[in-house]
């Protein structure tokens, strides 16, 4: 288990982390979200101690972290730091030794990770070869090889193509489903709401939300009605029954307005365009995060999240 309990960090008169506290249960995963700057790196980083907090403490299993601890956690930062001149396998090997990994179990290893990753043949090609995509799975290999307990990830799917990112978010689950504890960072939203059980949404240093996923999305309320449709629904921006939508490229949610049904909207849907599905649900994380936020006019769609 890992608690922070009341930690701040501040780099001059700028405040990153504002009396933050939260718990990781074990075997679940916990995403630390926010926008950028928001904190989480820097939070990421007291947690392993690679930065101090100023005010506060973390515990891991109810003590503070030691050196030996390390060895049973697995982490991958924002800050990409592969060796560009060695081979995969040289890196992988040495990245391997320094978690006290035996050269024979290190080889199985890495030679299971690569074919899971569909690098097998770029095990003797050097980093510098790599596509980004590559390098990443490379480099979450490298925070998995050791087999550790915990992994950390630090925005582990910025920037990545929608293939490269389907393939380590499979990774991660799997990793879940082994028995490790997963705690990661990201200002991608969809992605959080896929895997997550438990999320911290942080802004501007400080908690906005948190909790497990479910209870948070029932604590909004199910006021909202995702559509998948053939046709124009620009019309419903000025519909009775609509409070907000939000527009993806083949489909749509709709924030029901108050003392309004989804039988309307579906009334109102009704010979205007062709409905594929219609859906109450609880509202989408994405919304959670930006209504909470505020600056709906601003508000971006989840895969543009992901290339900003």
């Amino acid at each position: 288990m890992i608690e922070v309990e009341a930690i701040s960090k501040s780099y001059g008169d700028t405040a990153a982390v504002r009396d933050l506290s939260f718990r990781s249960t074990p075997g679940e995963i916990f995403g630390l979200l926010g926008p950028n700057g928001a904190g989480k790196s820097t939070t990421i980083r007291m947690i392993m101690n690679i930065i101090a907090p100023d005010t506060g403490r973390i515990l891991f299993k109810g003590s503070p972290l030691t050196v030996a601890d390390k060895d049973r956690i697995g982490y991958l930062p924002e800050e990409r730091g592969l060796y560009k001149k060695l081979t995969v396998a040289e890196i992988l090997r040495y990245l391997a030794s320094l978690k006290n990994v035996d050269a024979r179990t290190a080889d199985g290893r890495i030679d299971e990770w690569l074919e899971r990753f569909g690098l097998s043949e770029w095990k003797n090609k050097k980093v510098d070869e790599l596509s980004k995509g590559m390098a990443q799975k490379v480099q979450l290999t490298a925070a998995v090889i050791h087999d550790p307990d915990f992994v950390f990830l630090d925005e582990p799917f910025s920037g990545l193509d929608p293939v490269s990112t389907d393939v380590l978010r499979d990774a991660v689950v799997d990793l879940n489903r082994a028995g490790k504890t997963v705690l990661f960072s990201t200002h991608n939203m969809d992605q959080a709401e896929r895997i997550c059980h438990s999320i911290l949404i942080l802004n501007k240093g400080s908690e906005l939300i948190s909790g497990r996923l479910a209870d948070v999305k029932e604590r909004y309320g199910k006021r909202s009605v995702a559509i998948e449709f053939d046709g124009d629904l620009r019309f419903l921006d000025q519909h009775a029954a609509v409070a907000h939508v939000i527009r993806y490229p083949r489909w749509a949610e709709v924030e029901l307005a108050d003392g309004h049904s989804a039988d309307e909207l579906y009334t109102a849907l009704s010979g205007r365009v062709s409905v594929r599905r219609f859906e109450v649900l609880s509202p989408s994380l994405h919304k959670i995060f930006v209504d909470q936020l505020g600056g709906r006019a601003d508000a971006r769609t989840p895969s543009e999240e992901s290339n900003a």
